[in-house]
């Protein structure tokens, strides 16, 4: 898979995620039903942390491409341990 194929993907689920955070946030301020809008917070919930595990997995794709490269290193680039903060972060 591309570069751009999985921003796609991950854009696509934020997206997804937007869409369903603004039906929580109708939910709240119609007084809709208790479950329906814990079940779409769930939901979002849920796209948010896939979107988020997504990024990272690209991210630490990148970073080990980089380092079978000689000479390429990048001091921009997030670190193995950056990356395991950042996955961690998510759970």
């Amino acid at each position: 898979m591309t570069d751009q194929e999985t921003q796609r993907k991950i854009l696509n689920r934020l997206k997804r995620a937007q869409g369903q955070l603004v039906g929580v946030i109708a939910a709240v301020e119609g007084g809709a039903d208790c479950r329906a809008t814990v079940t779409q917070l769930a939901a979002v919930t849920s796209a948010l942390d896939r979107a988020g595990f997504a990024i990272i997995s690209s991210a630490m794709r990148e970073c080990l491409a980089l380092e079978d490269q000689p000479g390429a290193e990048d001091e921009e680039e997030l670190t193995i341990d950056q990356l395991e903060k950042l996955f961690m972060s998510l759970s």
